[in-house]
Protein backbone atom coordinates (compact mmCIF):
# COMPACT_ATOMS: atom_id res chain seq x y z
CA UNK A 1 0.00 0.00 0.00
CA UNK A 2 1.32 3.47 -0.88
CA UNK A 3 2.29 6.08 1.67
CA UNK A 4 -0.61 8.25 0.42
CA UNK A 5 -3.09 5.52 1.26
CA UNK A 6 -1.47 4.92 4.65
CA UNK A 7 -1.82 8.62 5.47
CA UNK A 8 -5.44 8.51 4.33
CA UNK A 9 -6.11 5.58 6.65
CA UNK A 10 -4.84 7.67 9.59
CA UNK A 11 -7.21 10.56 8.76
CA UNK A 12 -10.84 10.65 9.90
CA UNK A 13 -13.18 8.83 7.54
CA UNK A 14 -15.18 10.61 4.86
CA UNK A 15 -18.42 10.18 6.76
CA UNK A 16 -16.93 11.37 10.05
CA UNK A 17 -15.37 14.40 8.28
CA UNK A 18 -18.72 15.37 6.75
CA UNK A 19 -20.54 14.89 10.05
CA UNK A 20 -18.03 17.01 12.00
CA UNK A 21 -18.16 19.76 9.36
CA UNK A 22 -21.95 19.78 9.52
CA UNK A 23 -21.88 20.05 13.31
CA UNK A 24 -19.29 22.86 13.13
CA UNK A 25 -21.55 24.67 10.63
CA UNK A 26 -24.47 24.27 13.10
CA UNK A 27 -26.58 22.46 10.52
CA UNK A 28 -28.99 19.59 11.12
CA UNK A 29 -29.32 16.55 8.87
CA UNK A 30 -32.73 17.83 7.75
CA UNK A 31 -31.26 21.23 6.81
CA UNK A 32 -28.48 19.59 4.79
CA UNK A 33 -31.03 17.36 3.07
CA UNK A 34 -33.21 20.35 2.16
CA UNK A 35 -30.24 22.30 0.81
CA UNK A 36 -28.79 19.43 -1.27
CA UNK A 37 -31.98 17.47 -2.06
CA UNK A 38 -30.22 14.32 -0.87
CA UNK A 39 -32.69 12.27 1.17
CA UNK A 40 -32.21 12.16 4.96
CA UNK A 41 -31.55 8.36 5.18
CA UNK A 42 -28.76 8.66 2.59
CA UNK A 43 -27.17 11.61 4.43
CA UNK A 44 -27.23 9.60 7.66
CA UNK A 45 -25.79 6.52 5.94
CA UNK A 46 -22.92 8.49 4.36
CA UNK A 47 -22.04 10.09 7.70
CA UNK A 48 -21.85 6.52 9.05
CA UNK A 49 -19.52 5.58 6.12
CA UNK A 50 -22.21 3.34 4.66
CA UNK A 51 -22.19 4.05 0.92
CA UNK A 52 -24.23 1.00 -0.06
CA UNK A 53 -27.44 3.08 -0.28
CA UNK A 54 -25.89 5.39 -2.88
CA UNK A 55 -26.23 2.90 -5.71
CA UNK A 56 -22.57 2.68 -6.72
CA UNK A 57 -19.29 4.59 -6.54
CA UNK A 58 -20.27 7.12 -9.20
CA UNK A 59 -23.41 8.09 -7.28
CA UNK A 60 -21.53 8.00 -3.96
CA UNK A 61 -18.90 10.45 -5.24
CA UNK A 62 -21.65 12.75 -6.48
CA UNK A 63 -23.33 12.72 -3.05
CA UNK A 64 -19.99 13.34 -1.31
CA UNK A 65 -19.28 16.36 -3.56
CA UNK A 66 -22.73 17.80 -2.92
CA UNK A 67 -22.60 17.31 0.86
CA UNK A 68 -19.04 18.70 1.05
CA UNK A 69 -20.11 21.97 -0.60
CA UNK A 70 -23.14 22.20 1.71
CA UNK A 71 -21.05 21.99 4.89
CA UNK A 72 -18.18 24.18 3.65
CA UNK A 73 -15.58 21.55 2.70
CA UNK A 74 -13.51 21.33 -0.48
CA UNK A 75 -15.14 18.61 -2.66
CA UNK A 76 -11.93 17.63 -4.49
CA UNK A 77 -10.03 16.94 -1.24
CA UNK A 78 -12.87 14.84 0.15
CA UNK A 79 -13.16 12.82 -3.09
CA UNK A 80 -9.41 12.18 -2.92
CA UNK A 81 -9.84 10.96 0.66
CA UNK A 82 -12.81 8.79 -0.41
CA UNK A 83 -10.76 7.14 -3.20
CA UNK A 84 -7.74 6.61 -0.96
CA UNK A 85 -9.68 5.08 1.94
CA UNK A 86 -11.83 2.85 -0.28
CA UNK A 87 -9.06 1.93 -2.72
CA UNK A 88 -10.88 3.24 -5.80
CA UNK A 89 -9.94 5.51 -8.65
CA UNK A 90 -12.26 8.30 -9.75
CA UNK A 91 -13.32 6.81 -13.13
CA UNK A 92 -16.48 8.86 -13.41
CA UNK A 93 -17.13 11.16 -16.38
CA UNK A 94 -15.15 14.44 -16.44
CA UNK A 95 -18.29 16.42 -15.75
CA UNK A 96 -18.58 16.52 -11.98
CA UNK A 97 -22.33 16.96 -11.44
CA UNK A 98 -23.27 13.84 -13.45
CA UNK A 99 -24.89 12.16 -10.49
CA UNK A 100 -24.60 14.97 -8.00
CA UNK A 101 -27.65 14.30 -5.84
CA UNK A 102 -30.59 12.02 -5.72
CA UNK A 103 -33.52 14.25 -6.58
CA UNK A 104 -36.51 14.41 -4.31
CA UNK A 105 -39.46 14.19 -6.65
CA UNK A 106 -42.33 16.49 -5.72
CA UNK A 107 -45.57 14.83 -4.84
CA UNK A 108 -48.03 14.80 -7.73
CA UNK A 109 -50.64 17.51 -7.51
CA UNK A 110 -54.10 16.43 -6.61
CA UNK A 111 -56.88 17.39 -9.00
CA UNK A 112 -58.65 20.60 -8.06
CA UNK A 113 -62.26 19.42 -8.10
CA UNK A 114 -63.60 22.81 -6.98
CA UNK A 115 -62.11 24.56 -9.99
CA UNK A 116 -63.38 21.79 -12.25
CA UNK A 117 -66.95 22.17 -10.92
CA UNK A 118 -66.84 25.95 -11.34
CA UNK A 119 -65.61 25.57 -14.90
CA UNK A 120 -68.37 23.06 -15.67
CA UNK A 121 -71.06 25.41 -14.28
CA UNK A 122 -69.70 28.30 -16.37
CA UNK A 123 -69.81 26.12 -19.50
CA UNK A 124 -73.41 25.05 -18.84
CA UNK A 125 -74.55 28.67 -18.22
CA UNK A 126 -72.78 29.82 -21.36
CA UNK A 127 -74.37 27.08 -23.46
CA UNK A 128 -77.87 27.84 -22.16
CA UNK A 129 -77.41 31.58 -22.82
CA UNK A 130 -76.06 30.95 -26.31
CA UNK A 131 -79.01 28.65 -27.14
CA UNK A 132 -81.53 31.21 -25.83
CA UNK A 133 -80.13 34.15 -27.80
CA UNK A 134 -79.64 32.07 -30.93
CA UNK A 135 -83.32 31.04 -30.86
CA UNK A 136 -84.38 34.70 -30.45
CA UNK A 137 -82.19 35.79 -33.38
CA UNK A 138 -83.68 33.13 -35.65
CA UNK A 139 -87.27 34.24 -34.88
CA UNK A 140 -86.43 37.95 -35.48
CA UNK A 141 -84.61 37.12 -38.70
CA UNK A 142 -87.63 35.20 -40.04
CA UNK A 143 -89.96 38.16 -39.46
CA UNK A 144 -87.63 40.56 -41.26
CA UNK A 145 -87.29 38.16 -44.16
CA UNK A 146 -91.06 37.99 -44.60
CA UNK A 147 -91.38 41.80 -44.83
CA UNK A 148 -88.37 42.43 -47.04
CA UNK A 149 -88.57 41.93 -50.77
CA UNK A 150 -85.70 42.21 -53.17
CA UNK A 151 -86.48 44.72 -55.97
CA UNK A 152 -86.98 42.82 -59.17
CA UNK A 153 -88.22 43.35 -62.70
CA UNK A 154 -91.90 43.35 -61.63
CA UNK A 155 -91.57 45.62 -58.59
CA UNK A 156 -91.75 49.41 -58.77
CA UNK A 157 -88.34 51.00 -59.01
CA UNK A 158 -86.78 47.60 -59.61
CA UNK A 159 -83.88 47.50 -62.04
CA UNK A 160 -84.02 43.78 -62.62
CA UNK A 161 -82.20 40.95 -60.87
CA UNK A 162 -79.63 41.79 -58.24
CA UNK A 163 -76.23 42.33 -59.75
CA UNK A 164 -73.14 40.79 -58.25
CA UNK A 165 -69.57 41.86 -58.72
CA UNK A 166 -67.05 39.59 -60.38
CA UNK A 167 -65.89 36.75 -58.19
CA UNK A 168 -62.27 36.83 -57.19
CA UNK A 169 -60.55 33.60 -58.19
CA UNK A 170 -59.11 31.68 -55.26
CA UNK A 171 -55.62 30.29 -55.43
CA UNK A 172 -54.58 27.23 -53.50
CA UNK A 173 -51.74 27.88 -51.08
CA UNK A 174 -48.41 26.36 -51.95
CA UNK A 175 -47.45 23.37 -49.80
CA UNK A 176 -45.05 24.35 -47.01
CA UNK A 177 -41.43 23.45 -47.37
CA UNK A 178 -39.81 20.88 -45.10
CA UNK A 179 -38.04 23.62 -43.17
CA UNK A 180 -41.33 25.44 -42.56
CA UNK A 181 -42.93 22.22 -41.32
CA UNK A 182 -40.05 21.62 -38.95
CA UNK A 183 -40.23 25.23 -37.77
CA UNK A 184 -36.45 25.58 -37.54
CA UNK A 185 -34.00 27.77 -39.52
CA UNK A 186 -32.42 25.86 -42.42
CA UNK A 187 -29.00 27.53 -42.02
CA UNK A 188 -28.52 26.57 -38.36
CA UNK A 189 -28.41 23.40 -36.30
CA UNK A 190 -31.25 23.13 -33.81
CA UNK A 191 -31.42 20.44 -31.11
CA UNK A 192 -34.46 19.92 -28.89
CA UNK A 193 -34.31 17.60 -25.87
CA UNK A 194 -37.54 16.23 -24.39
CA UNK A 195 -37.14 14.37 -21.11
CA UNK A 196 -38.87 11.03 -20.45
CA UNK A 197 -37.04 10.56 -17.18
CA UNK A 198 -34.15 12.22 -15.32
CA UNK A 199 -30.69 12.65 -16.84
CA UNK A 200 -27.59 14.79 -16.49
CA UNK A 201 -27.04 16.81 -19.68
CA UNK A 202 -24.08 18.79 -21.07
CA UNK A 203 -24.55 21.06 -24.13
CA UNK A 204 -21.76 22.97 -25.93
CA UNK A 205 -21.72 25.07 -29.12
CA UNK A 206 -19.21 24.91 -32.00
CA UNK A 207 -16.80 27.17 -30.09
CA UNK A 208 -16.78 24.86 -27.07
CA UNK A 209 -18.84 27.32 -25.02
CA UNK A 210 -20.95 25.58 -22.38
CA UNK A 211 -24.63 26.28 -23.02
CA UNK A 212 -26.01 24.04 -20.25
CA UNK A 213 -24.78 21.52 -17.72
CA UNK A 214 -26.91 19.88 -15.07
CA UNK A 215 -29.89 17.62 -14.48
CA UNK A 216 -33.16 17.78 -16.44
CA UNK A 217 -36.28 16.22 -14.99
CA UNK A 218 -39.08 14.16 -16.53
CA UNK A 219 -41.27 16.40 -18.72
CA UNK A 220 -38.61 19.12 -19.22
CA UNK A 221 -37.95 20.33 -22.78
CA UNK A 222 -34.98 22.46 -23.86
CA UNK A 223 -33.93 23.75 -27.33
CA UNK A 224 -30.43 24.87 -28.37
CA UNK A 225 -29.29 26.49 -31.66
CA UNK A 226 -25.87 27.17 -33.20
CA UNK A 227 -24.56 28.23 -36.62
CA UNK A 228 -22.36 25.14 -37.04
CA UNK A 229 -22.51 22.38 -34.40
CA UNK A 230 -24.08 21.29 -31.10
CA UNK A 231 -22.18 18.80 -28.88
CA UNK A 232 -24.11 16.74 -26.32
CA UNK A 233 -23.23 14.45 -23.42
CA UNK A 234 -26.21 12.46 -22.11
CA UNK A 235 -25.73 10.80 -18.74
CA UNK A 236 -28.90 8.69 -19.10
CA UNK A 237 -29.50 8.56 -22.86
CA UNK A 238 -32.52 6.28 -22.50
CA UNK A 239 -34.46 9.10 -20.81
CA UNK A 240 -33.91 11.64 -23.62
CA UNK A 241 -35.93 12.06 -26.84
CA UNK A 242 -33.98 14.05 -29.45
CA UNK A 243 -35.24 16.21 -32.32
CA UNK A 244 -32.47 17.54 -34.56
CA UNK A 245 -33.28 20.16 -37.20
CA UNK A 246 -36.98 19.39 -36.77
CA UNK A 247 -36.64 15.61 -37.13
CA UNK A 248 -36.88 12.99 -34.41
CA UNK A 249 -33.78 10.84 -33.90
CA UNK A 250 -34.89 7.21 -34.14
CA UNK A 251 -31.89 5.71 -32.31
CA UNK A 252 -32.90 3.72 -29.23
CA UNK A 253 -30.64 4.31 -26.25
CA UNK A 254 -30.59 2.10 -23.16
CA UNK A 255 -31.49 3.49 -19.71
CA UNK A 256 -28.34 4.51 -17.88
CA UNK A 257 -26.31 4.58 -21.12
CA UNK A 258 -23.86 7.49 -21.52
CA UNK A 259 -23.80 8.99 -25.02
CA UNK A 260 -21.62 11.71 -26.56
CA UNK A 261 -23.24 13.14 -29.69
CA UNK A 262 -22.55 15.95 -32.18
CA UNK A 263 -25.00 17.41 -34.71
CA UNK A 264 -24.43 19.87 -37.56
CA UNK A 265 -26.49 21.81 -40.10
CA UNK A 266 -28.51 19.60 -42.50
CA UNK A 267 -29.88 16.13 -42.01
CA UNK A 268 -29.26 14.80 -38.50
CA UNK A 269 -26.28 12.54 -38.42
CA UNK A 270 -24.53 11.36 -35.27
CA UNK A 271 -21.03 12.70 -34.90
Amino acid sequence: MSNGNEKAKDRPSVGRTLQQARIDAKLTVDEVSSATRVRVPIVQAIEADDFSRCGGDVYARGHVRTLARAVGLEPAELIELYNAQRGHHDDSLPSGPLFEAERIRPEPRRPNWTAAMVAAIVVVIGFVGFTFFSAGDEEGGGSVAERTETPGADSPGGDGPERRGPETPTTEPEPPTESAVAGVPADKVTVRLTMEGTSWISVKDSNGRLLFEGNLEDGDSETYTDDERIDLVLGNAGAVKLHVNGREIEDVFEPGQVQRLSYTVGDPEEG
